[in-house]
């Protein structure tokens, strides 16, 4: 990382303010030949920058950061400027000209700070997640995580896997010697079976905190002219999917978003679902389907007075009788909803059956998740596997060397959340991800 990076860390477009970051070996000459001495460190100082032939391109606030004590690590800074589009410009191109410098891509400013253990991998899969925060529950669960929530934990079971893992390497090793003596394993099972039992605490809680991060997708299906866009727009409070009285109008998926219960919910609008002979219907209608077969939940709408068909996949569907006000008195059976999207006679008690399910797929754990990824959850299990070995085979005094090898496979499934042990390619997408300047 021998560049020197810079970008934008505020959004594009005319603003108040507009700050450029800075960050590597060549901060220091930057900041010296555009704004003169160097301010104090991690102090504001109005300085006016200028250009090669001493003409001022702006007056800003200019703060900077030294490494090792800032952010990515390496000397930092920050250009607070004035946030007209032409300042912007040609500030970046001034900077673009010193030797070294270059412009920063998606997530470089993090990516660094992890490379100089200033971050560890969960922690900045949490300033990923405050940063596309939707919701006060994702706020509070994505600070958690920039916190080290997830890398406390998993510091203290690395901890108790090692110190148990010596005392098995002890035993191997020293069991001749009169300190040594021949149950040193006994202790070491004990301090695996809390970290496994806290390691699978750990695994059944990160559902929720998956389904708190990145929230469930609601699916409105059933007949053509079911009313399931007239629903869609209702639920959504706009005009999201085109309403007429002709069958087929929605060919292809349409999706609005809402907060129920703190929780982001995708609502998908379908394709009216039938057989038809019309090539593009039928590619809505297999659409429809597929994500009808993908959805946390779904909404199954049937007009009422007309024989009700069952859901067309497996899974949790909530029963709707739409169009009750053209059919007043029409037969409702038990768990059904009459409903009218037009007057909202019904919407209150749909509404009140979402907030319920959602809340239920959330949980309510006695404690926050310590995990809230797929790929926490994947490790937590791997983890969890090798220590249920190595205690069966320390429960059966079963070959030590075997059970020290099933420890050290679940420090490496450790290793793996926080991201001690790097994979390249997970790190590639996580960062691509990020915003520039970020």
């Amino acid at each position: 990382m021998s560049d020197t990076i810079f970008a934008p860390a505020t959004a594009a477009g005319r603003a108040a303010v507009a700050i450029v970051r800075l960050s590597g070996p060549a901060v220091r000459f930057v900041l010296e030949t555009i704004a003169g001495p160097l301010p104090e460190p991690r102090r504001a100082s109005v300085r006016r920058l200028h250009d090669r032939d001493g003409s001022v391109l702006d007056q800003a606030l200019v703060l900077w950061f030294p490494g090792p004590a800032s952010f990515t690590g390496e000397d930092t800074a920050e250009l607070h400027l004035h946030g007209g589009r032409a300042v912007l410009a040609v500030i970046l191109d001034r900077l673009a000209r010193f030797p070294g410098c270059r412009s920063a891509g998606p997530g470089e400013f993090t990516r660094r700070a992890l490379s100089n253990g200033r971050m560890d991998l969960a922690e900045v899969e949490g300033l990923a997640d405050l940063v596309d925060a939707e919701t006060e529950l994702q706020r509070r669960q994505a600070l958690r995580q920039l916190d080290g929530r997830l890398s406390r934990a998993v510091g203290k079971w690395r901890e108790m896997l090692l110190d148990a893992s010596a005392l098995l390497e002890a035993e191997l090793d020293f069991a001749d010697e009169g300190d040594v003596g021949p149950d040193a394993h006994r202790p070491a099972a004990e301090s695996i079976a809390t970290v496994l039992q806290d390691i699978r605490s750990a695994e059944r809680d990160a559902e929720r905190g998956e389904i708190i991060r990145a929230g469930v997708t609601v699916v409105i299906a059933g007949p053509p002219n079911a009313g399931k866009s007239t629903l869609m727009n209702r639920l959504a409070r706009r005009d999201v999917s085109i309403v007429t009285p002709h069958a087929g109008t929605t060919r292809d998926a349409v999706e609005a978003r809402l907060e129920l219960v703190g929780i982001p919910v995708t609502l998908v609008d379908t394709a009216g679902l039938r057989e038809t002979d019309d090539a593009v219907e039928k590619i809505g209608v297999a659409r429809s389907l597929e994500r009808a077969r993908s959805a946390d939940l779904g909404l199954w709408v049937t007009p009422s007075g007309v024989v009700s068909d069952l859901p067309p996949t497996e899974g949790e569907w909530i029963r709707i009788r739409s169009k009750s006000d053209l059919w007043p008195g029409a037969a409702v059976l038990p768990g059904e909803i009459a409903l009218s999207a037009e007057t909202g006679e019904g919407l209150d008690v749909l509404l009140d059956r979402l907030r319920s399910r959602i809340a239920a797929m959330a949980g309510s754990g006695t404690a926050d998740p310590v995990a809230v990824r797929a790929r926490h959850r994947e490790a937590l299990a791997k983890g969890a596997r090798s220590l249920e070995a190595a205690l069966a085979l320390l429960d059966r005094d079963g070959p030590i060397e075997l059970a020290a090898e099933e420890i050290r496979q679940a420090l490496w499934a450790l290793s793996e959340l926080v991201g001690t042990v790097r994979v390249d390619d997970m790190l590639d997408r996580l960062f691509a991800g990020f915003c520039i300047g970020k």
